[in-house]
């Protein structure tokens, strides 16, 4: 069974891995942004692939020793959602 991707992101062409973009105003915006999301992550212990440009953030979101997209994904998809304001 394929979980559903929360609302705002996209499942990825393989179907392995949550996707989403995240735009901000500026660097130190962004930079404080993946501050949040990295304590979060460490919190419960599942961290995501992401990688930053200026003021844009990426993510992917997949469980590696599942093959693929599990709910602790979607969770911290929702949380990341949240931590973004």
């Amino acid at each position: 069974m394929t979980l559903q991707p929360p609302a705002g992101w996209t499942l990825s062409e393989d179907g392995k891995a949550l996707t989403r973009s995240f735009t901000f105003t500026d660097f130190a915006e962004a930079f404080a942004f993946l501050t949040r999301v990295a304590a979060h992550a460490e919190a419960i212990g599942h961290h995501p692939e992401f990688t930053s440009v200026w003021n844009r953030v990426d993510f992917r979101l997949t469980s590696h020793d599942a093959g693929g997209v599990t709910e602790r994904d979607v969770a911290l998809a929702e949380a990341i959602d949240r931590l973004a304001g």
